[in-house]
């Protein structure tokens, strides 16, 4: 953190000193036929130079510009440009880094729930919402509308660079073997196989693609006048997905306030039915696999004599002590699952008169009911007899498959062990959250005053400068992490970094828009971002909708992945540059 702060101070010092005393550059005369042409959104260029031509600014008194806070510097040549727009975004790196850790140090510290489900989530999406913020919070309506396309760019662009760039790295450097669809741990034997080769995660992961998907609903509303052709409606249509997106966003914290006990909820229920096939498996076993008669019906006579063989002492009631025994000798060795706790569940669901003791006929009807309760799971095909219970079999599958779906594994491994809550710790993760967001405020809106010189300068859309820059700046240190998590090649890194990856874009779709549109509404900017929108969604929908049905995924479905980034930049090019998209 120390070696981070000297080349910190040391940019500023080096800004301070370097500035010429110029500022945000005003296009050079022969390009603007009229006042009108002073307004831009950033992708529509309204009259200049070919796109991608570089307009090298004249030094004239008509080429000027103003100085961010009255001192920082700006230019208007080109390579200037360049050079504030990488300083400028490596101090946004920066900021986005110091949040990471003190986000990481707070969880530590605190805990999931509260903080993990409405604190960092926010604090995650800081960087992005603030240079938002800033590209269309500044300067008149005009020097707004001109800007705010790169709050735009920054918004596409990070959610189509998590969704392809990253992804698709993330499968490759976490491929494991893929065996009946589940990726093996640490076992990298198949090479580079498009389909024997790739990652595999858990349930979770899919209800993150979910979330992520349902995530879109507020652009798909904005965009409704659009398709409808419709000019009246469309500033009604800005506020209603506005709304729409914050209670999104409401919801989404509350989820991962949540989420934490409806997991436990869910690993607690399937254990449930581990404990019931154990029990099943244990007395077809005594019993000679005769539990039910030829009809098909639990048989009560079997049934009675197993009762009396585990009621030990012969006083007409299974304890909690016999119980226990009989668990003992059951073992529950696929899963970690404590003695005491199988018996608290077998007796819950037995004990109907709930005086801690199961009799006779609560021991029956106990059982009929899990019999019934495992034979829904039975696969249609040929039964050698009603008496044989293969449905268990079945049972057991189906059982299998679903705890190895809810937990893949111990992460409490992956997670560094808790500092205690000490003094130190707690001051370290303020500070640096402190330092994260004090950066982050002082630098997004010189640096998308960087960004909207360098596209004077240049002639090239603010638009397309900011959805491939900009990313690169506030993604850089949760892309890093996410790829070297992924490295571990263990599926319970795997589902981590493609649920943290889903939960980055939902954010963004969520507080970032919401941001958005907020300064859109507001400020009675105009809705013309139709392609860009569709590229969001397209993107969204495509990598969603694929992980929200299924748990692994092939080395093939990286190369889609990449793909999806040149065909957003190439699409969003068609539709305004050729097809005159507005």
């Amino acid at each position: 953190m120390s070696n981070r702060l000297i080349v910190f101070f040391l940019f500023l010092v080096l800004l301070v000193v370097a500035s010429p005393g110029h500022g945000r550059s005003i296009a050079h005369p022969q390009y603007l036929s009229s006042s009108t042409d002073l307004v831009s959104d950033g992708v529509h260029q309204l009259q200049g130079p070919p796109f991608l031509a570089l307009n090298l600014p004249s030094t004239s008194a008509e080429s000027t510009c103003e100085q961010t806070y009255g001192f920082l510097p700006c230019t208007t040549t080109v390579l200037g440009n360049l050079f504030l727009i990488v300083v400028y975004g490596y101090l946004m790196f920066l900021s986005a880094t110091y949040l990471s850790k003190g986000s990481e140090l707070l969880l530590e510290i605190l805990g999931p729930g509260i903080v993990g489900g409405l604190f960092l989530p926010v604090l995650g999406a800081l960087p992005d919402a603030m240079l938002i913020l800033v590209s269309g919070l500044s300067g008149s309506t005009a020097t707004a509308q001109s800007q705010v396309s790169v709050g735009m760019g920054l918004l596409a662009g990070s959610t189509v660079m998590l969704l392809t760039i990253i992804w698709g790295t993330c499968v490759i450097v976490g491929k494991c073997d893929l065996v009946d669809s589940v990726a093996q741990d640490a076992k990298d034997t198949k090479g580079f196989s498009l389909t024997e080769s790739g990652v595999s995660t858990d349930i979770w992961t899919s209800y993150a693609a979910i979330i992520m998907v349902i995530s879109v609903i507020p652009f798909l509303i904005v965009q409704i006048p659009q398709i409808l052709d419709s000019t009246s409606g469309r500033h009604l249509a800005v506020l209603i997905a506005l709304i729409v997106s914050l209670l999104l966003l409401v919801s989404y914290c509350f989820y991962q306030v949540l989420q934490p006990w409806i997991q436990k909820r869910k690993i607690a229920y399937v254990k449930h039915k581990h404990v019931i096939l154990g029990l099943l498996k244990h007395l077809r076993q005594r019993a000679l696999g005769r539990l039910l008669r030829d009809d098909g019906e639990p048989d009560r006579d079997v049934i009675e004599k197993l009762f009396a063989a585990i009621d030990s002492n012969g006083d007409g009631h299974v304890s909690r002590e016999e119980l226990s025994a009989l668990v003992v000798g059951i073992g529950f060795e696929e899963i970690d699952l404590d003695q005491d706790d199988a018996v608290v569940k077998v007796l819950n669901d037995f004990d109907t008169s709930r005086d801690s003791a199961i009799d006779k006929d609560e021991f029956f009807d106990g059982i009929s009911r899990w019999i019934k309760r495992a034979k829904r799971t039975q696969v249609a095909k040929p039964d050698p007899g009603p008496n044989t219970m293969n449905f268990l079999n079945d049972f057991h599958e189906e059982t299998k498959r679903e705890h190895d779906l809810l937990d893949v594994g111990d992460q409490g491994e992956e997670v560094v062990e808790k500092d205690g809550g000490s003094r130190w710790t707690s001051i370290k993760a303020v500070l640096l959250l402190l330092l994260g967001t004090i950066i982050a405020a002082a630098f997004a809106d010189p640096l998308v005053d960087a960004v909207d010189n360098f596209s004077d300068a240049t002639s090239i859309p603010a638009f397309f400068i900011s959805f491939i820059a900009l990313p690169l700046a506030t993604n850089s240190s949760e892309a890093v992490s996410a790829i070297i998590f992924a490295s571990r090649d263990k599926r319970t890194t795997a589902s981590l970094t493609f649920s943290e990856l889903y939960g980055a874009v939902t954010m963004n779709n969520v507080l970032c828009l919401s941001v958005f549109l907020a300064l859109v509404y507001i400020r009675g900017l105009t809705w013309d971002f139709s392609s860009e929108v569709l590229v969001i969604v397209i993107v969204c929908l495509v990598v969603g909708v694929f992980a929200s049905f299924r748990t692994h995924f092939p080395l093939w479905t990286a190369l889609v992945a990449f793909l999806l980034y040149p065909f957003s930049l190439a699409l969003i090019y068609v539709l305004d540059y050729i097809l005159g998209w507005s």
